[in-house]
């Protein structure tokens, strides 16, 4: 009977096995083109005409589809020319990753905006330049954005804060100017993750990101201003998810005194601004915390003790307005009044 059974099933497995080996010819059609438009490279070598499209290098199949649902194109210096607009005529494409090509240059192209399904877009360490799209931000489909490490001028679009699925945003090392809009990852349904590092994005950071669940945050090395205890989360919200905190090399000008350290804080640089106060004591409690570094800042008062503070040497204080206790020099005694009468 069993074996009955597998007889009447056979015709659907062979059809089923068919259907994940097989190639859509719509999408036979993009590959092809896309290798044509980047002048067949060697790194597509095993995109031949007698091998199925699914069984490509670099292509991810749909198992019950058969559609092309990924490319991802990795580390290929020879590879040259501008992203090629067929990409687009691979509709079902879920994932698109273009990684370290750098001769791969020009800009994003506009025909990237057919790609509905789009959930993970990586362009990055490339010669990608000019401005990041506002289309983009009609892919509403997409988690996470990566378009670091290119060559991408001019300011955020406001229109990625439309995105209501998004909660990986890397948009580092680039050449972005103007500020960061006030509603970026707004709309984050997850824990949210903001690289922003390496740019020249100006103006404050947004106080509506006190209402955003972020795990990780590195807005360094721009040339911001203002204050920066909304990223903390908030006063009593030292439950946050926030793990990665770096504020470094801006010019931000606030006071520490008062601000509560989410009780997740992994890694801490607050180095290289105008931030005024002391360190808050609470500090010493960070279980986890690893790295912490407020050096060349313009803090006051005696550095916190106990606690996880002797991981800390004194490069992470040093260059600061009147800091003391260790791992720096001895807090000075105040003097007694012995005028005792």
């Amino acid at each position: 009977m069993a074996a009955f059974h597998l007889l009447l099933m056979l015709p659907y497995l062979l059809a089923s096995t068919a259907v994940a080996d097989e190639c859509h010819d719509d999408d036979h059609a993009a590959l092809v083109a896309i290798d044509t438009a980047l002048g067949s490279p060697y790194h597509f070598a095993s995109w031949t005409p007698d091998s199925a499209c699914c069984d490509w290098y670099d292509v991810d199949c749909d198992a019950e589809s058969g559609r092309v649902v990924g490319l991802r194109v990795y580390q290929d210096a020879n590879m040259s020319g501008a992203i090629p607009d067929a990409i687009a005529n691979l509709t079902y494409l879920q994932t698109l990753t273009l990684h370290h090509l750098p001769a791969i240059a020009g800009a994003i192209p506009d025909a990237l905006a057919a790609l509905s399904n789009l959930s993970q877009l990586t362009i990055s360490y490339t010669g990608v330049s000019g401005p990041i799209p506002a289309f983009l931000g009609a892919l509403t489909e997409l988690t996470l954005l990566d378009l670091s490490y290119n060559s991408l001028t001019g300011t955020i679009p406001a229109s990625l804060a439309d995105l209501p699925s998004l909660s990986g945003l890397n948009l580092k090392r680039n050449r972005l100017s103007g500020p960061i809009p006030p509603l970026l990852l707004s709309k984050s349904p997850d824990q949210a993750y903001l690289w922003l590092s390496g740019n020249n994005l100006s103006g404050a950071i947004p106080a509506e990101f006190a209402a955003v669940d972020f795990a990780h945050v590195d807005l360094s090395r721009n040339a911001l201003t203002g204050d920066a205890t909304c990223l903390f989360g908030g006063a009593g919200n030292t439950s946050s998810s926030l793990q990665h905190l770096d504020v470094s090399r801006n010019a931000l000008r606030f006071d520490l005194s008062g601000v509560e350290f989410p009780e997740n804080l992994t890694y801490v640089d607050l180095s290289h601004n105008g931030i005024r106060g002391a360190i808050p004591a609470q500090v010493a409690t960070l279980d986890n915390l690893q790295q912490f570094n407020v050096s060349f800042n313009r803090l006051c008062g005696e550095v916190p003790a106990g606690g996880n503070m002797a991981r800390f040497d004194r490069y992470s204080y040093l260059h600061n307005k009147c800091l003391c206790g260790a791992p720096l020099t001895a807090c000075r005694q105040r003097p007694v009044n012995h005028l005792l009468h």
